[in-house]
This record gives C-alpha cells, sequence and structure tokens, in this order.
C-alpha cells in the first residue's frame, strides 16, 4: 500500500505527439502533476487544451498508432506505468485506476446487458465467482444510488435515461475501489440537476472510500464545487496551478481570468434592463401557441398494436413577441424539444400554432413553406447539423436557394455579408465544416438561420456543446443580432445561469407541461414551483468560498411521460400569482 503522505500518480515532463498530414505535432508539452490519496484535482481549459489526451496518456490508451507519448513519465505508486507492455497494463485499467468517459452512450457496449457489462470486469479482475460478481454488481448499482439494482441487470443501455447511464458508468469504475479515477467530463452532456447528483455521487464514494480523482471539464462552476487543486491548460501546456480558492480568488494567468470572466452567474442578470427596438410595441406576437399536444404512439404485442402513448408535450400555451426571448427550460425529455419541432412544422401536433398571425393549420403547402420563411432553428450540435461534404458558404445560401430568393451573384454577396456579421471572413466561405472549431461552425448555423431574415429563431441548446468562452461570445453575438434585425428567439436550455443572462420571460417545462412562467426577474428572483427552485439551486457556483455541503436532488425518479392507452395523464393548471407570472397546480 502507498503511504498517504506519497503521492499516489506523479507525471513528470509528460509530452505527447500526434502525427497527422503535416507531420507531428506536440498536443501536450511538458507537463507535471501529483496526485495525493483522496485529492480531487481538476484539470481545467477548453477544447484542444490537451485534457482529454493527458488523461488516455495515463490510462495508455492513446489512439495508436497516430498518438504516442514522446517523453515523460506516469507513475502509479512505485509503478512507471510508459513501460508496461499492453498485458500487464490491463492488469491496472479497472483495478488500480479507472476512468468515466464523457459519453456513457458511447462506452457502454449496446449489445450487452448492463449486468453482463458489470460483471466482466469483476471477473477479469477477480477471483470471485459468476454469482458473487453479480452481487458485486448489485451492490455497485446500490452505492450509485440506481434504484431497483437487481432487475437493472437485465437491461441494455438504451433502456436507461442519460443520467442513469452515467451512474451505471461510475459503478463499473468504482466497482473495484481503484486507487485513482479519472472523469473525464463526466456531467457536460447531463441537466444541471442530474449533474448535481453525478457530482454529490462522487464526492460520497471518494469519502467512502479515500479514491483519489482527477475530475476533467472545463465547466469552472463544477471546479469550484468539486476542486482541492486545480491546473489551467491551454494549447497543451500548464498555464496556471495552485489551490482551488487561491485560482478563484487571485488568478494570475490571464487566461484563467478571462476562464472565470466567462462564466455565466445566477444573479447577474436580475434587474438588467436590456434595450429594445421599437418593434416591441407592435401589437401582433411573432408566434402564438395555443394548447399544444404532441403524442407519439408506442406499439407492442403480437400483432404490433398501440398499447402505450408518449404524452410528449400536454396542454402547453405561450406567446413570442417581436424582439423577445423566451427561454424554455427543463431537463431531458420534458419536450423541449419536441415543442420547438412543432413551432417549426417538423412532427405532427394538435392544437394552435400561428406565425406572425397566420395558423398553421390548413395552410396549403405553398402558404406553409412561406410561413417556415419567418421560423428558422440553430441546432445543438452545429457538425451534426452541416452537411460534411458542402462548403459552408454554399450551405448559408442553400435557405435562399431553395425559396428562389435573389440571383447567384446576389446570394453570394448577402452570404458574404452574413460571415462578416457574425465574426468569420468571407474567405471561409469556400472551407468545409470539419476545417472549423465548434464555436465557428455555431456561428456558421447561426448565418444559415438569418440568411432567411426570420422574424423567429428557435435556439435548441444552442451553447450547451460549447466551452464556456465560445459560449459567451454565442450568446453576445445572439442579443447583438437581435438588437440589430429585431428578431425573436425561443431559447431552448437546461441551464438556468445562461437561460439568466439571455431571456426577457422564461417558461419552465416538466413532463411536458408547463409549470411556471413569467420574466426572467419573477422566475429567478421569485420562484414559485418546487421544480424550478430545484433547477436553479442545482446550478454549480463558480465560487469555492460558496461550495454546498449538499447538492439538490430528487428522493425519487422523475415519472414517466408514457401512459397506457386510455390512462389519463397527469394535469397541470396554470394560475396567475401577480402581473402575468404563471405557476401551474395540479388540476
Amino acid at each position: 500500500m502507498i503511504a498517504a503522505s506519497e503521492p499516489i500518480l506523479g507525471i513528470a515532463n509528460l509530452s505527447v505527439s500526434v502525427r497527422g498530414e503535416e507531420g507531428e505535432r506536440e498536443v501536450v508539452s511538458d507537463l507535471s502533476l501529483t496526485l495525493s490519496r483522496g485529492e480531487t484535482l481538476c484539470i481545467a481549459g477548453e477544447s484542444g487544451s490537451g485534457k482529454s489526451m493527458t488523461a488516455l496518456a495515463i490510462m495508455q490508451l492513446l489512439p495508436q498508432p497516430a498518438a504516442r507519448i514522446s517523453s515523460g513519465k506516469v507513475h502509479l505508486g512505485d509503478t512507471d506505468l510508459t513501460i508496461l507492455d499492453e498485458r500487464r497494463m490491463r492488469r491496472i485499467r479497472g483495478n488500480r485506476i479507472a476512468m468515466i468517459f464523457q459519453e456513457p452512450m458511447t462506452s457502454l457496449n449496446p449489445v450487452l446487458s448492463i449486468g453482463r457489462q458489470l460483471t466482466e470486469s469483476i471477473e477479469a479482475h477477480t477471483s470471485l465467482s459468476q454469482s458473487e460478481a453479480r452481487q458485486r454488481a448489485i451492490e455497485a448499482l446500490k452505492a450509485v444510488r440506481i434504484s431497483e439494482a437487481e432487475s437493472r441487470l437485465k437491461q441494455f443501455p438504451h433502456e436507461l435515461s442519460g443520467g442513469m447511464r452515467q451512474r451505471v458508468m461510475i459503478a463499473m469504475a468504482l466497482a473495484l475501489e481503484p486507487d485513482v479515477l479519472i472523469a473525464d467530463e463526466p456531467t457536460t452532456a447531463l441537466d444541471v440537476t442530474v449533474q448535481g447528483e453525478v457530482l454529490e455521487l462522487l464526492r460520497d464514494l471518494q469519502r467512502q472510500h479515500g479514491t483519489s480523482v482527477i475530475l476533467i471539464t472545463h465547466d469552472m462552476g463544477v471546479v469550484a464545487e468539486m476542486a482541492d487543486r486545480v491546473i489551467i491548460m491551454r494549447h497543451g501546456r500548464m498555464v496556471e496551478e495552485g489551490k482551488t480558492a487561491d485560482i478563484f480568488a487571485r488568478p494570475q494567468a490571464g487566461y484563467t481570468r478571462e476562464l472565470l470572466a466567462a462564466v455565466p452567474r445566477i444573479g447577474s442578470g436580475i434587474g438588467r434592463q436590456e434595450s429594445r427596438s421599437a418593434e416591441t410595441a407592435t401589437p401582433a406576437n411573432v408566434a402564438d401557441v395555443k394548447d399544444l399536444h404532441v403524442r407519439f404512439d408506442l406499439h407492442g404485442g403480437f400483432f404490433g398494436r398501440v398499447t402505450r402513448r408518449v404524452h410528449a408535450v400536454e396542454g402547453v400555451s405561450f406567446s413570442i413577441a417581436p424582439n423577445e426571448t423566451l427561454a424554455l427550460v427543463g431537463e431531458s425529455g420534458c419536450g423541449k424539444s419536441t415543442t420547438a419541432k412543432a413551432l417549426a412544422g417538423l412532427v405532427p401536433y394538435s392544437g394552435d400554432i400561428a406565425i406572425g398571425g397566420r395558423n398553421l393549420s390548413g395552410l396549403g403547402r405553398d402558404e406553409r413553406k412561406a410561413v417556415r420563411r419567418d421560423v428558422q432553428m440553430i441546432f445543438q450540435d452545429p457538425y451534426a447539423s452541416l452537411d460534411p461534404r458542402m462548403r459552408v458558404g454554399d450551405l448559408v445560401a442553400e435557405p435562399l436557394l431553395i425559396h428562389g430568393i435573389a440571383s447567384k451573384e446576389e446570394r453570394s454577396e448577402r452570404v458574404a455579408a452574413l460571415f462578416e456579421r457574425v465574426g468569420l471572413s468571407a474567405d471561409q466561405m469556400e472551407l468545409y465544416p470539419h476545417e472549423f472549431s465548434g464555436g465557428q461552425r455555431q456561428r456558421v448555423c447561426i448565418a444559415r438561420a438569418l440568411a432567411l431574415r426570420p422574424k423567429l429563431i428557435i435556439a435548441d441548446e444552442s451553447v450547451s456543446a460549447l466551452d464556456v468562452s465560445v459560449q459567451a461570445r454565442v450568446l453576445d453575438l445572439l442579443k447583438e443580432l437581435q438588437r440589430e434585425f429585431g428578431v425573436a428567439y425561443l431559447f431552448i436550455s437546461h441551464d438556468m445561469a445562461v437561460v439568466e443572462n439571455i431571456s426577457d420571460r422564461v417558461a419552465v417545462m416538466y413532463l411536458g407541461q408547463i409549470v411556471e412562467m413569467g420574466t426572467r426577474d419573477q422566475v429567478f428572483s421569485n420562484p414559485r414551483h418546487p421544480y424550478t427552485r430545484r433547477l436553479i439551486e442545482a446550478v454549480p457556483v463558480p465560487d469555492p468560498a460558496q461550495r454546498r455541503s449538499r447538492f439538490a436532488r430528487l428522493d425519487q425518479e422523475i415519472p414517466s411521460a408514457t401512459r397506457r392507452i386510455g390512462e389519463a395523464p397527469l394535469k397541470l393548471a396554470l394560475r396567475d400569482v401577480g402581473n402575468g407570472h404563471l405557476v401551474a397546480a395540479e388540476g
């Protein structure tokens, strides 16, 4: 065993090189660090800073043959991991050092049950029998607070929610009680409440087992909540290192100060007055949604009959005025994106949707196409929403071509102007999506959404996958464009700090229904619904001095929106609690 006073993990002068078309380049340069037993060390920085490559180098999982450790040592206790062959390294992975990856769905085998994947690693590293390994797996699932652990062993990854899958990954990593746990962006893709529960779970398990944790993240709020020490990385190099309280109170590097300044903070937007154009006084709303329902049938049984129905959206009503930002917030599965798709005419629905005063019901194909010019979308993943075979200039011009707007030369001029407006150069129009960074690709998507000069832009989790500084720049760009063009936004997010930064009004969704709606100040200064309060309380505070002893968590899982045929859905009724501040009560 390693003495508590000694570092359990040490990295000395580590450099990692990657070979590409233009030759070999360093992605991690001369990195040195130590990790003590029971300590949480956060490695923070933006995409491309070398955080994940450092983790893969520690685990000896660098993609071969493109990447290699060009110099340096990685010691786990007295063992130099860099000189071990694959057979000896397999004994250490999972047993003494384990890793939780960012996206659990890509880390779990979709064709193997949860139980098989859990027991596989236990049997590989211990002499336990199959039944004993199964019992250890059940105990591991219970440790990460998964209900009905025994029955979960029979399920497959796709049958679990994102938060549940991440808990399975944690259970798998901690089943053998490793000395070191590396968590690579373990909460980036999770809702804020699930994120809080996962982070609390990591802290509880760390206290119980004395595990040392390397937490890799770009979320400075998570750093403030979790870290004992922090390493800030940029372009593969360490730019600053120190105790968490010191880094946040007295950052020395300019890059660290930029990261901290870019973090959205709850409370910073309350009372802020945004400048509005004269269009605010226009009586007609850009969009009116009344009693919207979206339901999906599920087939089952031998004859494939409809046996259940997903009540994705139930009785949702709201309006959006010109030059206004309405934020639609809630956790995954609450119906936010389905509502957006119905508003854009992408899914069948019942109820009334009017764009610019024109009800979409009963419109012919040509009329509907004309109305769609007024509603455009910006999706969460810019890379997935851009055709990789087309140049970005053609992608931005495509809406103009589809609607027969302007000549070829005029389209080219308009696209060039849009590129300049979103902070790109006209020279970049000839490039392909893969030649841009994530933030630049999202700017291309914003330019494409603006091409038709719409009245409403639906931004569906448009900044959730971006680094914090890139996120801040994109949010500033959206606000600038709103002031310039008078466009209205339906801004969909689960990040309450971001919502407070950009919204005029806020609607909170739960189980397909709006449970609270009001102005930004009403909802954030005086949240009336318990679910809204839980969303706000779960946001990590980027200040170690305000670190919470416990995270907000549910006493039980959120109910399912799926109902058997004939079974009535949960019915909520909105009531006015003053000045248009609406709160739902069960009715």
